[in-house]
Parts: structure tokens; sequence; C-alpha cells
């Protein structure tokens, strides 16, 4: 494994839960006990639209050889997959169902390779 290797697996499961979220909205939140009813489907189309533009970044970052903006794009994919472990932490801590922690695991096994793969490997080939 590599960083772009890393960054089109990424793009890859980014953009399928994009579509996911579009084609059927209730389907990712229901595996955690959410009920999603059709009039909140729209927050479902806001975070498909987030997906969608991470899926490109990452996969139109593959081919990027400079080191300053790899390490931008990696911070700018832990940003996110970090705030996002915040919040379902959050919404654990709320009451969601346990059943989030497998996507809170998910979420610090993402952020641990784009930190990997994207600080301490990268800082080593220097691209």
């Amino acid at each position: 494994m590599n960083l772009p290797k890393l960054l089109i697996f990424h793009a890859v499961v980014t953009l399928a839960a994009g579509m996911v979220l579009i084609i059927a909205p209730s389907a990712i939140p229901q595996t955690v006990d959410l009920e999603i009813q059709p009039g909140q489907f729209l927050l479902c189309y806001f975070l498909a639209a987030a997906e969608f533009a991470l899926a490109y970044l990452s996969f139109f970052s593959r081919n990027i050889k400079d080191p300053a903006v790899l390490r931008l794009v990696t911070i700018t994919l832990i940003i996110f997959h970090g705030a996002t472990l915040l919040l379902e932490l959050l919404a654990l801590n709320n009451g969601l169902s346990l059943k989030i922690m497998v996507n809170i695991a998910a979420r610090i096994i993402i952020i641990a390779f784009f930190y990997f793969y994207g600080f301490v490997k990268l800082s080593k080939t220097q691209v």
C-alpha cells in the first residue's frame, strides 16, 4: 500500500457512500438504528455532496508528486474524518446506538492510514 493507492481506495469508498446516500437515503442511517423519513432526506443529500467532493479530491490527488500538496490533501481528509469521528462520539453520548462504534473504529483506522502514508511514509520517500 502507498498513498496513491490509499487515495484511490478512499475515492471508491466515498463515491459509493455518496451514491448510496442518494439512491437509498435511509440505508446508512438504519445501520445505527436511525429512522430517516423522506422529508429528512435532504440531510443525506448534503452528506452525499460532501462524499462526492472528497472522492474527487482523493481520486485526482493520486498523481500529485509535490509532498507539500499531498500533505495538504492528507490533512484535509484527516480533518474531515477526525471531525466526523468527534461528532459520532457526541451522537453516541447523546444516545445513538452502540452500533456506531464500528464506524468510529473505521474512522480511527482511516485517520491512522492517512497519517502514516501522508506524513510518516511521505517524509521518508519525498515522492
